[in-house]
């Protein structure tokens, strides 16, 4: 079951992507020319992307794969192109659109819009939500992770934004800046804690690899789960 806070923030997902960032994030998952800031941004990604495609098997023939906050597509199609099966879903029908139109027709992928928490989509053998968890508070991301996990055969690899002194500087700045207001709040979490909730919401589960990428503006650390 999925909480009130959950939900509010998925729709500001959703509303923002779907209304106001949809081309600057068409922009930016490209081979466009983008400004400094944004350049450290994709090259974290880029960075992230390698490092959670790292985590899954480098054969996937067979296997059945989650993409929960797939955005434009990236690490879906490079799942696909393992051999995997991949189911890759996202609140903003924009960002699937714009996947979609990228792909190349013949991979396996099935686009959904929509909840990465939809019990219809199935079982899996591995999950990833990558940088699709940093807007919501840690008890909705072990929410997620939990359901998720209970679906899940092999791994959920998911990241969060870590609560580091420099990432709080940073998101304060960016408060500054005209318009900031548009983007919904990306919520820092405490490492420690994070692990303590998901120890606690997931019985059995092992906590597996785990790494902190830090890329000018983008910060973001993933954790691997290991369900029982």
């Amino acid at each position: 079951m999925t909480t009130a806070s959950y939900t509010q923030f998925r729709g500001n997902l959703e509303t923002y992507f779907d209304r106001t960032a949809a081309s600057a994030w068409a922009q930016l998952t490209s081979d466009a020319p983008v400004s400094g800031i944004r350049a450290t941004v994709r090259a974290g990604r880029t960075e992230m992307r390698e490092t959670l495609l790292s985590w899954l098997p480098a054969d996937m023939r067979g296997l059945r794969l989650l993409d929960a906050g797939c955005g434009t597509g990236a690490l879906a199609v490079a799942a696909a192109e393992r051999g995997a099966s991949v189911v890759a879903i996202d609140v903003a029908a924009s960002l699937v659109q714009i996947a979609r139109n990228r792909a190349p027709a013949d991979l396996a992928i099935d686009w959904r819009v929509g909840d990465m928490l939809d019990p219809t989509l199935g079982q899996f053998d591995h999950v990833v939500a990558m940088d699709s968890l940093i807007h919501y508070r840690a008890f909705d991301i072990v929410t997620v992770v939990q359901q998720l996990a209970e679906r899940t055969r092999g791994s959920v690899a998911f990241t969060f934004a870590p609560q580091t002194p420099l990432l709080m500087a940073m998101l304060g700045i960016g408060r500054l800046f005209p318009r900031a207001d548009r983007s919904p709040a990306i919520l820092p979490v405490r490492d420690r804690l994070l692990r303590t909730l998901l120890r606690n919401a997931v019985p059995g589960a092992k906590l597996g690899r785990d790494r902190k990428v830090s890329a000018g503006f983008y910060k973001s650390h993933a954790l691997e789960l290991i369900p029982a």
